[in-house]
């Protein structure tokens, strides 16, 4: 008789939460522990085996990344105006919406949460959150590798109780920690006196960021029960914050120790049986090569972040050169179907360093920075192991920084500015767009002085009724910006081509064109995505490309037709073209 499909998936799933658990607490009942975590997951029982290496994502797939008052409009909660904006806006353009953290928190504007269970109220409620999670794939952080010091796990720690005791990393300052790679200079232990003794906790963020410590499975417990409330709320994106950091051990780097890849494993498992559309995406701003290794073997994350792309864009549209850009492409592994990329090139936080090293020397890094200090930058620094400190972020409105090249500023800001987007969006993967880059915000330096944060330059809370009077007049660059990239945005949705797991190759057509050709997976539609990333006019024979003589090809932007393959194509400044042979003339 056959097994009930409904008995072989939870089989199946039981199976596989245990053989994941043996690997990260090799001393605990696995199949106990597999059933608590289980049982969570699916109080019902009912779960479905999901299907491996399925896309749950096609080229409509467009993120806006905001924080939940980054709009502001009086008698309405916060969250309430973001979903009037993104409805009334960008109902054609996207069709995700990244929310930063939303949780009662204590600093890092969100990151140091106080309660993972309650939506801020200042921005709202659970029912705020469920009206976007209606309309649009609703992405939240799980911000894991640290809580708050004014929770209640770290009240219950300070006061020697459980279940919190038990639930913060702790080390000893005779411990060997000259290898602890972290993108912070503060001190990382802080003692805190318990009735017990006195403790030390690891802080690799700051001492309001207490690092929770996943050796103890009752903690892990408490992770699972949030997941499962972020489902109930229509959370389908789950972004782990810093979740390279979550696995510590004195005399390592305690950066992506395996442990740490086997707990990123089993949250997909624990998530993917019970919701099988719902996404895995590992925030790890790391070097490439390590970044690349939260893929895992297709069991890992669904998507991560393209954490080179943003210093590499810049890099090339300031100096006028895209050699770095094109080596680094030709060098990523396209993803396999089931994952991505999620490309981005500007974000809450800033221009990560980290993710260029290896790919850029340190001097051109230096002169970059030196160049984003001149356009209103400012810059964040990290420790190294065994002393020392190195830029570690630059932060800066990504409008801003493009006002000009390493030779200053000049006219071509905001083409410079599309040009930019025009890339990322372009790029095989999923593009995710900050609020401020639809928006051409400029440098918020009040809030700079303000808050006494670097981050706070790219965190501008718009009083809404201003916004839409700026969006509605072209006289402000911020009309401009937002047309242009609504309109790269609704031209990429119709192009199978741009499926964020299509062929994609490089193309050499010299240091100041970056090209690439991306092929949809029927093969039926090429695009030739050509770009000038020079303040000086570019000529391109079209023979050079490889065009089909059979066909008819068309710049998807523009709309122009190009019915001479033997003539020039003639890019101005940072203009960009995208040539297909399959068009929608919608």
């Amino acid at each position: 008789m056959t097994e009930p499909v409904e008995h072989t998936a939870i089989s199946e799933y039981r199976f596989m939460v245990e053989n994941h658990l043996k690997v990260i607490y090799p001393d605990l009942d696995h199949a106990a522990f597999a059933q608590d975590l289980i049982d969570i997951m699916c109080p019902d029982g009912q779960c479905q085996t999901p299907e491996t290496h399925q896309n749950h994502w096609d080229q409509k797939n467009v993120v806006m990344i905001t924080y939940g008052d980054s709009l502001l409009r009086e008698g309405e909660h916060p969250l309430e105006t973001l979903l009037h904006f993104s409805e009334e806006y960008l109902s054609n353009t996207i069709n995700g919406i990244h929310i930063l953290p939303f949780f009662p928190y204590s600093s890092d504007d969100g990151f140091s949460v106080i309660d993972y269970h309650e939506v801020n109220h200042q921005l709202g409620d659970w029912d705020d959150v469920n009206a976007i999670a209606d309309k649009f794939q609703l992405m939240s952080d799980l911000v894991i590798n640290h809580c708050s010091s004014q929770s209640e796990w770290f009240e219950q720690f300070k006061r020697g109780e459980f279940p919190g005791t038990d639930f913060f990393f702790c080390a000893s300052p005779d411990d060997d920690l000259s290898e602890v790679v972290r993108p912070r200079t503060n001190e990382l232990l802080q003692r805190i006196d318990t009735p017990q003794e006195p403790r030390y906790v690891w802080c690799t963020f700051s001492h309001d960021q207490i690092d929770l410590n996943f050796a103890e499975p009752l903690l892990l417990k408490e992770v699972v029960k949030i997941v499962r409330l972020y489902l109930d709320h229509g959370v389908q994106i789950f972004r782990l914050d810093a979740v390279a950091f979550i696995w510590k051990v004195p005399g390592t780097s305690c950066l992506s120790l395996p442990e740490t890849h086997e707990i990123v494993r089993l949250l997909r498992t624990l998530i993917q049986f019970v919701a099988p559309q719902a996404m895995i995406l590992t925030e790890t701003n790391i070097p490439n090569r390590e970044n690349l290794a939260y893929f895992g073997n297709s069991n890992e994350a669904h998507a991560i972040y393209n954490f080179s792309l943003p210093p590499l864009l810049v890099n090339a549209l300031l100096c006028g050169s895209c050699q770095h850009l094109k080596t680094w492409m030709m060098s990523m592994p396209p993803a396999l179907h089931g994952t991505t990329y999620l490309n981005f090139i500007a974000s809450h936080d800033g221009i990560g360093l980290r993710p260029a090293e290896g790919l850029m020397d340190e001097d051109e890094i230096s002169q970059m920075v030196a160049m984003m200090e001149q356009f209103g930058g400012r810059i964040s620094m990290r420790s190294l192991a065994g002393g020392g400190m190195r830029p570690y972020e630059i932060n800066i409105s990504l409008f801003d920084a493009m006002q000009g090249t390493l030779e200053g500023e000049d006219e071509w800001q905001i083409p410079r500015f599309l040009c930019a987007h025009a890339i990322m969006i372009a790029l095989e993967g999923i593009p995710a767009i900050y609020i401020h880059s639809f928006l051409g915000t400029h440098n918020d330096q009040e809030a700079v002085e303000r808050t006494g944060h670097n981050r706070s330059i790219n965190r501008h809370r718009w009083d809404y009724e201003q916004l839409q009077a700026v969006l509605a007049d072209d006289e402000f660059s911020h009309a401009h910006v937002f047309k242009g990239l609504c309109h790269l945005l609704q031209v990429r949705r119709r192009q199978p081509a741009f499926h964020p797991n299509a062929t994609q190759f490089t193309l050499h057509l010299g240091d100041a064109v970056f090209a690439f050709w991306r092929q949809s997976m029927d093969r039926q539609q090429s695009i030739f995505a050509l770009n000038n990333v020079s303040n000086e006019q570019q000529i391109v024979p079209l023979s050079e490309i490889n065009l089909i003589g059979t066909d008819s090809w068309i710049d998807l932007i523009s709309g122009e037709i190009y019915s001479d393959l033997r003539a020039d194509l003639v890019l101005e400044p940072y203009q960009v073209v995208w040539l297909t042979n399959l068009f929608d003339r919608e």
